[in-house]
């Protein structure tokens, strides 16, 4: 599946791309982070960030849908 991604702050100077399309097995915002954190060295661990499918702050735990469109704000970007 499909999930839109889009990056502010530190997240976005580290992945070098403020939004990109990627590919995803099934899984939970939770796996999907600690993914990009391990493959673009984000700094900050899920104490620090706050997720947001489609516009709304849910929990780590949520599963991501194809099409969805998922931010991951740091503290500096508001989270």
């Amino acid at each position: 599946m499909q999930i839109h991604l889009t990056y502010y702050a530190i997240l976005r100077e580290r992945r070098g791309l403020d939004r990109e399309t990627v590919d995803v097995s099934d899984g939970s915002l939770r796996t999907l982070y600690q993914v990009l954190r391990q493959a673009y060295d984000f700094p900050y661990d899920e104490m620090h960030i706050r997720p947001a499918v489609n516009d709304a702050f849910c929990p780590w735990e949520q599963a991501i849908a194809d099409g969805d469109h998922v931010v991951f704000v740091s503290p500096v970007a508001g989270g």
